[in-house]
């Protein structure tokens, strides 16, 4: 018998782009109020997973060809590199520096250096997240 998950399929994608758009809020929040790269990814790696879970694992491995562990890498390595470079120009490793710029449409935006540390902290949260749970799913084949 075939099953038809058309209003299953229909609120998965509504549900999973609200978390994703929910996931890039605290995503910007973080360096300021509460969130950032950890709260960030754990949403974004949730709202994959709803994905992961409603539809097929072809699927959506046709649809997000990603590979993990580049991500946890290359999140790992702007981490890294964020830190270095305050140490390159002779302050504490993760100096944070800081202003106020003017931008179009945006108006007076505050940025800081901890958004390209969250930035990274994202990718591997996201990239470790998902590489442990689908890895333990595809186990039972």
């Amino acid at each position: 018998m075939k099953t038809n998950n058309v209003m299953l399929h229909t609120i998965t994608r509504i549900v999973t782009f609200i978390i994703l758009l929910f996931s890039i809020y605290l995503f910007f929040a973080g360096h300021n109020n509460p969130g950032g790269g950890f709260i960030g990814g754990l949403m974004t790696a949730s709202a994959l997973l709803l994905m992961y879970l409603t539809f097929d694992m072809t699927t959506i491995k046709k649809a997000l060809p990603f590979n993990f562990t580049h991500i946890i890498a290359s999140g790992l390595l702007i981490a890294i590199l964020t830190g270095v470079t305050s140490m390159l120009l002779g302050y504490p490793f993760l100096h944070q520096f800081d202003d106020y710029f003017n931008l179009p449409l945006f108006g007076e935006v505050h940025l800081a250096t901890a958004l390209p540390f969250d930035l990274g902290i994202y990718l591997v949260v996201v990239g470790i997240a998902l590489l442990i749970i689908l890895t333990i799913g595809e186990d039972d084949k």
